[in-house]
């Protein structure tokens, strides 16, 4: 198979992984810059350029568009699938979970558990909004934010009407969250592929620090899942239409709840805390699936 990597950096770990686990099955393998692409949108014979040459004759790309490149990432997907290329994760999941407040509502709608969330425009209301979440203490994110930047547990009640005002008054989108203290500042990372979560590690944050994310310090260990916390992780991926997701959630005292579905989850970190495979699974997936005509969305939406 002819496979492309969509990725800015073929030397990022995860890249690099996938890269190495393709050529290993005799696949040949590229990995593209999508802000080095340009295109042609044809309704005959639509085309995509790199460095000058056309991009023809592949059978699967595996997108790994940065969130800070969704649009115009997802835009370069999308032209693939309207060449009838297959994607792993298509246009359309890449872009709805990539919108945390579209993400949470449509799990909702699903009946996935989530954290109490709240959501506003004016301020005006603030006080109101923090007692829907919940009251003090409580998450405050920024819904463009990632990695944990962006993200503000405040104490008090009054210290949350200080960051959300300030936020706003910055133009900025928010999520005022319910506060999982049970969690004691650890999540879990279920990444599956397919049907199947494949690999999960626990993410704990550091001394004091609420978050977990491993780009703030946070450490990651083998983590043992309860039959819920799968079929949790399987449906939320599902319900985003992603094939390959890593489904963060929150062991609360009412079950698990999610708190994100990444569609472009890392492979260092849960390949060292489980000793997995990841990268090799994520190419057999795609030597299943890679058929012509298996994009379902073919570029709409």
């Amino acid at each position: 198979m002819k496979i492309a990597i969509i990725s800015r950096n073929a030397k990022l770990y995860s890249t690099n992984r996938m890269v190495e686990e393709a050529k290993a099955k005799n696949h040949e393998v590229r990995v593209i810059d999508p802000l080095r692409c340009y295109m042609t949108i044809a309704s005959q014979r639509p085309t995509i350029h790199y460095k000058g040459e056309e991009l023809t004759g592949f059978d699967a790309i595996i997108p790994r568009i940065g969130a800070s490149i969704t649009f115009f990432g997802t835009a370069v997907v999308r032209q693939f699938e309207m060449m009838n290329v297959y994607s792993i994760n298509e246009s359309v999941a890449i872009s709805r979970s990539r919108d945390k407040l579209r993400s949470l509502q449509l799990l909702a709608r699903k009946g996935i558990g989530l954290p109490v969330t709240g959501f506003a425009h004016s301020t005006q209301y603030t006080k109101d909004l923090i007692k829907l979440a919940g009251g003090a203490p409580l998450v405050i994110k920024l819904l463009e934010g990632t990695q944990g930047i962006g993200v503000v547990l405040a104490e008090t009640g009054k210290a949350a009407e200080s960051v959300i005002e300030a936020f706003r008054g910055l133009k900025e989108n928010i999520l005022v969250q319910e506060f999982i203290k049970e969690a004691k500042g650890a999540d879990l990372r279920c990444f599956v592929i397919g049907d199947k979560v494949v690999a999960a590690m626990k993410r704990q944050g550091g001394e004091g620090e609420f978050r977990s994310n491993l780009h703030r310090g946070g450490n990651a260990t083998l983590a043992k899942l309860t039959p819920e916390e799968r079929l949790t992780a399987v449906r939320a991926a599902r319900i985003m239409g992603l094939n390959v997701a890593g489904v963060d959630l929150l062991r609360s005292n009412h079950g698990p709840v999610v708190m994100e579905v990444n569609s472009s989850p890392g492979l260092e970190g849960i390949e060292t805390a489980t000793e997995k495979n990841v990268a090799g699974m994520i190419i057999n997936f795609i030597e299943k699936a890679a058929k012509p005509g298996k994009t379902k969305t073919r570029g709409q939406g």
